[in-house]
């Protein structure tokens, strides 16, 4: 049987391995597996939001707001937009997608970061666009104008905080860069850690308004799957200029998000203060783990999000990954993106802890 003939060149995306998989695969129990793999809060989400979404489960027999009035209306409100300005993706990877089949072709080319989320070079590839990557490991905004000047990309993708390195792009220099780019150029600025970066450094912190009102060839993307702790909810937002969501939107199925994630968010949403302790355990933890490297002469990137990455030099991170995973710790291993490294979740006071209690011993 054939397929279309650009699958040939896509890898399955991987995402973190779920407990249930350790569970079956090494017979550890439940309750001693640590999932550090995921960047999801490890905090969980909002009591409000699951007092809110009890109520809903009465009504799961019926499609949800296909409008998703009451999510856009809150997301306007918190951003300062038009609820015109925005559309809704089941997660904002799905956003990217429409993005990328709304813009590129054969015929285009997509410009990333050499390292970043894995989902840019996958969806281009559906479509057959060519995908021009930067050296640098890390954003290099110099190096992203040489080659688009060059390469004349259709759609250029900024992660920032960027996943999965975890370093940002000082937002006035973002600004600058985005001067210079052509209309017919779409940026993508992908803000999935956004919330972390305001708190961490204002001089990293991106707007949406700002973006919209100034630019009409950005979009900014956001996600509920971090921060606000509904990563299984899966819900993300396309925040860009009322022609760009119109055509996006041509690509959206109906009913796309549901019934009981729309509420999740939309409560999500209101409770700030959950959100901004979450924030602020999360940075608070952190300085171990900065700590911990210095004390092993580990290299880190610096981080402005909810996870952190260690990079080997005398250990190979595929086989501490492993090791790590044999006894229920489960973190990501980058070597498939050419990085000796490791990425770790920030998790709670108890879930670090136990990291560094299993790590130690392989770095001996």
């Amino acid at each position: 049987m054939k397929f279309n003939k650009h699958l040939e060149s896509i890898k399955t995306y991987e995402a973190g391995k779920p407990i249930e998989l350790v569970v079956r695969e090494f017979g550890i129990e439940p309750k001693d597996i640590v999932k550090l793999a995921s960047n999801e809060n490890p905090y969980g989400v909002s009591p409000k939001v699951q007092e809110a979404v009890k109520d809903i489960v009465a009504n799961m027999a019926l499609y949800p707001d296909d409008s998703m009035i009451k999510l856009k209306s809150g997301l306007a409100k918190r951003f300062l937009v038009q609820e015109e300005n925005i559309i809704i993706g089941s997660g904002s990877d799905q956003v990217i997608e429409f993005i990328i089949h709304a813009k590129a072709n054969e015929q285009t080319k997509i410009l990333t970061n050499s390292v970043t989320f894995a989902m840019y070079d996958i969806y281009a590839k559906h479509v057959g666009a060519k995908v021009i990557k930067t050296a640098s490991r890390e954003h290099d905004l110099e190096e992203f104008y040489e080659l688009y000047t060059q390469e004349k990309p259709s759609i250029i993708f900024l992660c920032t905080p960027n996943n999965p390195t975890g370093d940002a792009i000082d937002a006035q220099s973002l600004i600058e860069f985005v001067e210079k780019i052509d209309n017919d150029t779409l940026v993508v600025v992908d803000g999935a850690y956004m919330e972390y970066a305001k708190v961490k450094d204002k001089t990293k912190a991106l707007e949406p308004k700002g973006l919209v009102k100034q630019f009409d060839n950005v979009i900014y993307l956001g996600t509920f799957s971090k921060a606000y702790g509904l990563g299984g909810m899966r819900v993300g937002y396309g925040i860009a200029q009322k022609n760009i969501i119109e055509e996006l939107y041509k690509l959206r199925p109906p009913f796309n998000i549901t019934t009981l994630s729309l509420e999740a968010a939309s409560v999500a949403l209101e409770d700030e203060e959950f959100v901004q302790e979450s924030i602020k355990k999360n940075f608070e933890e952190m300085v171990r783990y900065e700590e911990f490297a210095k004390e092993y002469n580990l290299e880190t990137i610096s981080s402005y999000t909810n996870f952190i990455t260690l990079l080997f030099s005398k250990h190979n991170s595929s086989e501490i990954a492993d090791a790590l995973l044999k006894k229920g710790m489960i973190v990501r291993d980058l070597a498939g993106y050419n990085l000796n490294a490791i990425r770790i979740t920030v998790g709670t006071p108890k879930q670090n802890s136990r990291f560094f209690e299993l790590i130690k011993p392989l770095l001996s």
